[in-house]
Formats: C-alpha cells, sequence, structure tokens
C-alpha cells in the first residue's frame, strides 16, 4: 500500500458516521425516532407495577390489550418512517391519531410523556419534505460596460440555447401561456 491511497485511511466509525448522517438526512429520522419513542411509555405503563416500600401499586386498566396495541403501533409507525419514507404523510397522520387515542385508553397516553412524544413525531412526519440538491448559481453575462449582471429571464443559458424562462408562457412550452390548473 501507498501512502498516497484515498479512502484506505479513514477510520471504519468516522466512514460510518458519515454514511448514517447522509442516509438519516435523506427521511425523516427525528419524527420517526420520536413516534418510536412516544409507543413505548403508552404501552409500558398499563403493566407497570410500582413498588413504594411494601406497597404495590398496579397500573393496570380495563384498556390494557387497547394500550399494548396503540404502543405496538406506533413503534411500528416510527420504524416505517426511517425505512419507508413515502409514507411519511400516512404515518404522520395515523400517529397522531393514535396519540390522542392513547389519552382515554392508556393512563392519559402514557402519562402525558407517550402523548407527547407521539404528536410531536407524527406532526414532524406531516411536515417533513426532502430536501432539495442545490442549486448551481444563475448563469452570468458581461455586457457592454464590463460589469457582470445575472441574466434575464427568458436569455440562453448556453446550454443547447435553452430559455432558463421558468414563467411558463414561452413558444416551447406549448400551453399557450396557460397553467396546467387552467
Amino acid at each position: 500500500m501507498s501512502a498516497e491511497s484515498t479512502g484506505q485511511n479513514e477510520h471504519y466509525l468516522r466512514v460510518f458516521r458519515r454514511r448514517f448522517r447522509t442516509w438519516r438526512g435523506t427521511r425523516p429520522f427525528w419524527a420517526g425516532l420520536f413516534v418510536l419513542l412516544g409507543g413505548f411509555p403508552i404501552m409500558y405503563f398499563p403493566y407497570a407495577n410500582l413498588q413504594i416500600g411494601h406497597l404495590t401499586l398496579a397500573m393496570a386498566t380495563t384498556g390494557g390489550a387497547g394500550s399494548l396495541i396503540i404502543g405496538v403501533l406506533l413503534v411500528v409507525l416510527g420504524v416505517s418512517l426511517w425505512f419507508q419514507r413515502h409514507v411519511q404523510t400516512f404515518a404522520g397522520v395515523a400517529a397522531i391519531l393514535l396519540a390522542l387515542v392513547s389519552i382515554p385508553v392508556s393512563n392519559l397516553g402514557g402519562f402525558v410523556i407517550g402523548f407527547l412524544l407521539a404528536m410531536v413525531g407524527g406532526a414532524m412526519a406531516v411536515s417533513w419534505a426532502p430536501g432539495k440538491a442545490e442549486q448551481t448559481e444563475a448563469v452570468t453575462r458581461k455586457d457592454d460596460v464590463g460589469a457582470v449582471q445575472p441574466a434575464a429571464a427568458g436569455a440562453t443559458n448556453g446550454a443547447g440555447g435553452e430559455f432558463d424562462d421558468l414563467s411558463g408562457t414561452t413558444p416551447t412550452n406549448g400551453t399557450n401561456g396557460r397553467h396546467s390548473a387552467g
């Protein structure tokens, strides 16, 4: 191995961290994490036994099975937000509805902890939008004086004579100035 080889000298944890950051940035990761974490207190507290000295306090309610179902569904929705990002709107709305249903069913939504986590995660999932690739700088042209100015709308960009006009009214787009809604 030579000293000039690239990529071989990086530590595997640094490579893993970079790949995880890239993966995390392409999906609603934090929304999925909040929804996932919101499911655990909702399904745990109805089955928990709290020991205070010699006194056992059982949190069991008649909705224990309902709490378990709601909690498991929230965990599944959180994981699906990570691995199937195209269902983020459905999963977000479902998480919000399940969090609201958990208030009467599961000890006030896991003593409000699970309720709040699931609500915040569901709202984050509904509002998540994939990032856009960075735009290249505007095409510039030189005028007679020599100062650089941004290119005007409709100017050719130099790549095959195409127009930069984004108004939708150019003669080559075939819509006669109408948008798709009109």
